[in-house]
């Protein structure tokens, strides 16, 4: 039997096509991943003192003017929950959605270690509160505290790096389930797709070498996720072109293994009284073109009234 050259290519052509389709049943090809602009903005820290909300209106004013396809907000949206009764949660809480709605677009969040609700003794908040801990967040945000979407290409897994311990402290770290669904987020990404990460916590920067800490022996890791290792292993075999994240108030990128860390200094600088290290007030912009990224910082021109230098 002689078999015709085009049905031949289109059986050929339909064959690659299935054999791409991964367990998201959604196909994907290098020329896909589109080029687009989004903003990855962190750490704003809202609070009624110190110009907090002036500050964070003129930065989202100038977010919206960039005209970006969306934004994703890396955590510590306010300050603080952790330590603070019910009504002082709700006020931050409540003033950063009404500050927020100057952006005008898609926004997707992160969690934050100061997100948390009444997990500190001194909040005078009982674990049996019904907004206690993550609660608050997820209601007040209404989104979960880890989740992935899919853009023009490119595939987004949005992590949850903060875990209360039992004496009503943190840790920075990815908990099992997480890790369990991470591995099982990955497999449904079609082989070769660009991922890009993004986390509160770094999972890898170089903070630790050049700043002071106020703790020498901490009992918990607050500045990096502790079982970064785990995640990175996850991580491996999969085209994770980027890793966005907050938490230490600095612009750093960490190049490891062919894959940036990109820390994005904070919305509030250093928690609203000028820089933080040299990083002024600001967020990142990030540039995506067929597959690659680029990132730039850009400022507001927010000024402190009360400017404190912290290393």
């Amino acid at each position: 039997m002689i078999l015709d050259r085009r049905k031949f290519l289109q059986t050929m052509a339909g064959a690659a096509a299935a054999a791409a389709l991964g367990a998201g049943g959604v196909s994907w090809a290098g020329d896909r991943a589109e080029s687009f602009d989004f903003v990855f903005f962190t750490d704003t820290h809202i609070e009624p003192e110190l110009n907090a909300p002036q500050g964070c209106d003129e930065c989202f004013r100038k977010i919206a003017g960039l005209r970006s396809e969306f934004a994703v907000m890396g955590g510590d949206h306010v300050y603080d929950a952790l330590g603070v009764n019910r009504s002082r949660a709700a006020l931050v809480y409540d003033l950063y959605r009404k500050t927020e709605q100057q952006l005008q677009m898609k926004l997707y969040h992160v969690i934050g270690n100061h997100d948390l609700f009444g997990i500190e003794t001194k909040s005078g908040v009982s674990p049996s509160d019904p907004a206690y801990g993550k609660k608050m967040y997820e209601e007040r945000i209404g989104r979960r505290t880890y989740y992935s979407f899919d853009h023009r290409g490119y595939h987004f897994a949005v992590l949850d790096s903060i875990q209360p311990t039992p004496d009503r402290m943190w840790e920075g770290r990815i908990d099992d389930p997480q890790l369990n669904w991470l591995a099982d987020d990955l497999k449904s990404v079609p082989p070769g797709a660009p991922v890009i990460v993004v986390t509160h916590v770094p999972l890898v920067t170089a903070f630790t070498s050049y700043a002071a800490t106020d703790e020498p022996n901490p009992k918990y890791n607050t500045l990096t996720v502790a079982n970064t290792p785990q995640v990175l292993k996850l991580l491996e075999g999969h085209n994770v072109i980027a890793v966005l994240q907050g938490h230490t108030h600095v612009n750093e990128i960490v190049n490891y293994r062919d894959r940036q860390y990109i820390t994005s200094g904070a919305v509030c600088g250093n928690w609203w009284h000028g820089p933080r290290m040299g990083t002024p007030e600001g967020f990142t912009v990030v540039s995506l073109r067929e597959g690659k990224l680029t990132t730039r910082y850009e400022t507001y021109g927010f000024h402190s009234i009360d400017p404190r230098e912290k290393f």
